[in-house]
C-alpha cells in the first residue's frame, strides 16, 4: 500500500486521532526491563534509541541480507509537514512505529501500512528556536510500560499514552528563562526516565536528571560542572570538580558541560553511562582564566542509576577549548583484547580519537586517531591525557586545525557488528580555525563561543568531506573506508545479514557489505539524510525504516559546504521491504531568483559590523557567509516584502511563529540595518561571482 500523505498537517491528524485509535486493535507498547533484555537476541522490535541499552545499533535479523538486498524496495512513505531537520530513529513495538519530528512533535504509525494512528504537538513556542544551536530537531522518543516519552525543545519531559497519544504527565526540567534546550531521545532505566539538555553555546550549566516513569517525579539530578562556591554544593562530586577550575572563574557564564545526547546502560554492572559536552564558553581563557581541567566537561561518566552518584569518570578533553564534546554515541560491547574478553565502552567523539575503555573501571585500554587530527599527537595511555601540539590552544595566534567544531564524528549514530567486530562510523573531515582575536563574549544573547572560530565558508567547499569508516576497535585501525564528497552524512545501522546501511548528505540511502564495504543497493531519498536507520520484523517480514530530512547544524550553518551537497529539506518517513515497488513522486524544481542585485553603497566599517553581527546572531540558522544551506531561508534571496518588514522581523519578532524570534534585547535599528546591508552585499558579491564564472565558460 502506498501511504503517500500529500501535505500532511498536524491539525487534521489530531482531529482524526480518535477515529484511528478506535480502529486500531493492536496492543499498545508495553516495554519493560524483561522486554529490553529479550530484545538483545530477538531483533523483531526496536525498543530504545540504539535498539538496546548497549546502543550497538546491531540487528540480528537476516531476511534482508547481502544476497537479497538487491530486491529491497520502498514499501511506503509519508510526506511530512516538516521544514526542519529530521534526526530521530523510530522505535517499533507491537506493530507500531513511534517517532519524533522537529519542534518535538511525536507520531505513531502503523508499521505495515504507514497509516498515522495518532500525533502529538507539544506546541513549543517557536521563539525558542533562537536558543537551539543546531536546528529545532529531536532525535527520538522512549518507550516504557505503555507510555511514550519525549523531551521538548523548551525543556519539558512529557509522557504520552502509547495507544492514544494523549498526555499523561509533563515536567519542566529546565529553567525556561535560561537558554536550555532538549533535542536528545530520553532513555529509560529501572523505571526512571533519563534526560539531559543542551545550550552550552548560550551560557548554561549542564546537568542530567532521572524522573519516575510512572509519575514524573524527579528522583535525582547530577550537575556536570560546579557553581558559585559561595552557594551550597548540590552533590559531593562537585567539591572535587571545583578544584579543577580557576579561582577566577566567572560562574555567571554557566560553565557548560551539557549532556545533550549520549547515554548507555549495563544492567549487569548496573551502571549508566553519560557523555558530557563543551564548556560555556568554548574558550577556556574566558571560562576559566589560568587553566584547569574543568571537570566534568567533555567527559564520560559512570553513574549508579538508583542514586545518581558517580562511580568513575574519564575526561576525553581536559580543559576543552575547541567544542570537542564527549556527547557522541557511547557503545557497549564484550570483545577479545590480547586473548582476554573485556567489557568495554567505545566512543568516537568529536576530537578524532577512537577510545576503548573498561566500562567497569573507566581504565583507558586504547585510543587512536580514526581520521585527520592535527591538534594532538596522540593519547598518552599512562595518563589518559592527549599530547597536544604547540599552539593548539590558540593563546598567541589563530590556528587552522582538524577537526573543527563539527567534529570528526558528531551525533550521527555509529553502529557495532559483533559478527564482523567492526564499528561503522559516519566520519567527517572538516577543518576549523580558532582565535582569541576580535570576539567579545555575550552569554545568553547569541551564539557566541568566545573562540573566534571562523566561518566554514572561508574555506573551499572541497575541504568539507566525509566517509563511512569500518573501524576495528581491537587493532585500532580502519578495516575499510568509503569516501563521501560531503560531510554531515547520516547515521549507520548494521545487521546479521552482513549489511551496513547509511544515508548521505546528498540524499542517497545505501546498503554496503559489513565485512568489505561493497555497495550493494542504493535508493534516491531526494533530500539530505542525517538520521540513523532502524529495522524491525512485522508479520514475518523484515522492514528498514528511516527519517529523511536535511537539517542540523551543518545544514544551517555550513554555508557553501552545505550548498555543495545539493540538498534541500523534503521531510519524509521512508520504509522498505523486499519485493516492494513503490516510488517517490518527482520533485518540482525550486523557483529561481530572477532579481538582479545592486551594489551596496556603504563604508567598509559598516559592512564589517554587519558581517560580525550576522555571524553572531544570524549565521547559526541562515548560513555562514550569508549562504543558506537548503533548510532555512537564504537571506540573500529574501523577498522585497521581507526586506521592507526587516525591522519588524529582526527586532520585534514578526516571524516568531515561523521560528524567527525578535532580537530587540540585543540589537538596535542601526545594527539591524548593518546586517541587512551585509546580506545585500553578499547577494551582490555572489551574483557577480556567478556572472564571472558564466563569462569564463
Amino acid at each position: 500500500m502506498n501511504s503517500y500523505h500529500d501535505g500532511f498537517h498536524w491539525g487534521r491528524a489530531l482531529s482524526a486521532a480518535l477515529i484511528a485509535s478506535m480502529a486500531w486493535s493492536a496492543t499498545a507498547a508495553d516495554v519493560d526491563a524483561e522486554a529490553m533484555r529479550a530484545s538483545q537476541k530477538d531483533g523483531s522490535e526496536w525498543l530504545s534509541y540504539g535498539r538496546t541499552w548497549a546502543e550497538q545499533r546491531f540487528s540480528p535479523l537476516t531476511q534482508i541480507n547481502d544476497k537479497s538486498v538487491a530486491d529491497l524496495g520502498l514499501a511506503w512513505f509519508i510526506d511530512l509537514d516538516n521544514t526542519r531537520g529530521l534526526e530521530a530513529t523510530p522505535l517499533y513495538s507491537d506493530g507500531v512505529l513511534y517517532t519524533s519530528l522537529s519542534w518535538s512533535r511525536v507520531m505513531a504509525v502503523d508499521a505495515s501500512s504507514g497509516e498515522i494512528l495518532w500525533s502529538f504537538d507539544p506546541k513549543v513556542n517557536k521563539a525558542k528556536g533562537r536558543h537551539a544551536c543546531c536546528d529545532a530537531v529531536n532525535r527520538g522518543v522512549a518507550l516504557w510500560k505503555g507510555k511514550v516519552y519525549v523531551g521538548t525543545l523548551d525543556g519539558r519531559l512529557i509522557a504520552l499514552d502509547a495507544k492514544t497519544g494523549k498526555q499523561v504527565w509533563s515536567q519542566q526540567t529546565t529553567d525556561n528563562s535560561l537558554p536550555y534546550t532538549i533535542t536528545a531521545a530520553p532513555r529509560v532505566v529501572k523505571g526512571m526516565v533519563m534526560i539531559g539538555n543542551g545550550g552550552a553555546e548560550f551560557g548554561v550549566r549542564g546537568y542530567f536528571s532521572a524522573y519516575d516513569a510512572e509519575t514524573g517525579k524527579m528522583h535525582w539530578r547530577f550537575y556536570t560542572v560546579p557553581a558559585d562556591p559561595a552557594k551550597p554544593v548540590e552533590h559531593p562530586e562537585l567539591a572535587e570538580a571545583a578544584k579543577t577550575w580557576s579561582k577566577d572563574t566567572d560562574w555567571s557564564l554557566g560553565g557548560g558541560g551539557t549532556a545533550w545526547d549520549a547515554m548507555a546502560y549495563d544492567p549487569e554492572l548496573d551502571l549508566l553511562y553519560v557523555g558530557t559536552g563543551n564548556g560555556s564558553p568554548w574558550n577556556r581563557e574566558i571560562r576559566s582564566p589560568g587553566g584547569g581541567d574543568n571537570l566534568f566537561l567533555s567527559s564520560i561518566l559512570a553513574i549508579r542509576p538508583d542514586t545518581g552518584r558517580l562511580v568513575w569518570h574519564y575526561q576525553v578533553n581536559p580543559g576543552d577549548t575547541w567544542d570537542f564534546t564527549a556527547t557522541q554515541q557511547i557503545t557497549l560491547a564484550d570483545i577479545d583484547i590480547d586473548g582476554k574478553q573485556r567489557q568495554v565502552l567505545m566512543q568516537a567523539p568529536k576530537n578524532g580519537f577512537f577510545y576503548v575503555l573498561d566500562r567497569a573501571t573507566g581504565e583507558l585500554i586504547s585510543a587512536e586517531k580514526f581520521g585527520k587530527v592535527t591538534w594532538a599527537e596522540r593519547i598518552d595511555l599512562a595518563t589518559g591525557r592527549p599530547v597536544e601540539v604547540a599552539g593548539a590552544r590558540y593563546e598567541k595566534e589563530p590556528i587552522l586545525m582538524w577537526p573543527s567544531p563539527f567534529g570528526a564524528h558528531n551525533w550521527h549514530p555509529m553502529s557495532f557488528n559483533p559478527q564482523t567486530g567492526l564499528v561503522y562510523i559516519p566520519y567527517q573531515e572538516v577543518p576549523g580555525t580558532y582565535s582569541n582575536e576580535g570576539k567579545g563574549y555575550a552569554p545568553r544573547k547569541a551564539f557566541n563561543t568566545g573562540s573566534g572560530s571562523s566561518e566554514i565558508t572561508e574555506l573551499p567547499r572541497e575541504y568539507a568531506t566525509g566517509a563511512l569508516i569500518a573501524w576495528d576497535p581491537v587493532k585500532q585501525k580502519a578495516a575499510w573506508r568509503v569516501e563521501h564528497p560531503n560531510h554531515w552524512n547520516g547515521g549507520t545501522l548494521t545487521t546479521a545479514g552482513n549489511l551496513v546501511f547509511q544515508g548521505t548528505a546528498a540524499g542517497q540511502f545505501v546498503a554496503y557489505t559489513a565485512d568489505a564495504g561493497e555497495p550493494l543497493w542504493t535508493f534516491d531519498g531526494q533530500t539530505g539524510i542525517i538520521a540513523g536507520p532502524m529495522t524491525y520484523r512485522h508479520k514475518g517480514e523484515q522492514y528498514v525504516a528511516l527519517m529523511a530530512g536535511w537539517g542540523g547544524s551543518a545544514a544551517l550553518f555550513g554555508g557553501d559546504a552545505a550548498v555543495a551537497t545539493g540538498s534541500r529539506n523534503v521531510s519524509r518517513m521512508l520504509v522498505f521491504k523486499l519485493g516492494a515497488e513503490n516510488r517517490l513522486p518527482t520533485l518540482a524544481e525550486p523557483p529561481e531568483t530572477e532579481r538582479v542585485p545592486e551594489p551596496v553603497v556603504a563604508s567598509k566599517e559598516h559592512l564589517e559590523n554587519g558581517k560580525n553581527l550576522y555571524s553572531q546572531y544570524c549565521a547559526v540558522c541562515h548560513g555562514a557567509g550569508g549562504i543558506g544551506g537548503g533548510v532555512i531561508a537564504d537571506l540573500r534571496h529574501s523577498s522585497a516584502e521581507v526586506r521592507t518588514a526587516w525591522e519588524a522581523i529582526v527586532l520585534h519578532g514578526a516571524y516568531q511563529s515561523k521560528g524567527m524570534a525578535g532580537f530587540s534585547d540585543s540589537l538596535n535599528q542601526e545594527q539591524a540595518q548593518q546586517i541587512l546591508d551585509y546580506i545585500r552585499h553578499r547577494e551582490y558579491a555572489t551574483w557577480m561571482e556567478a556572472m564571472d564564472a558564466g563569462n569564463k565558460d
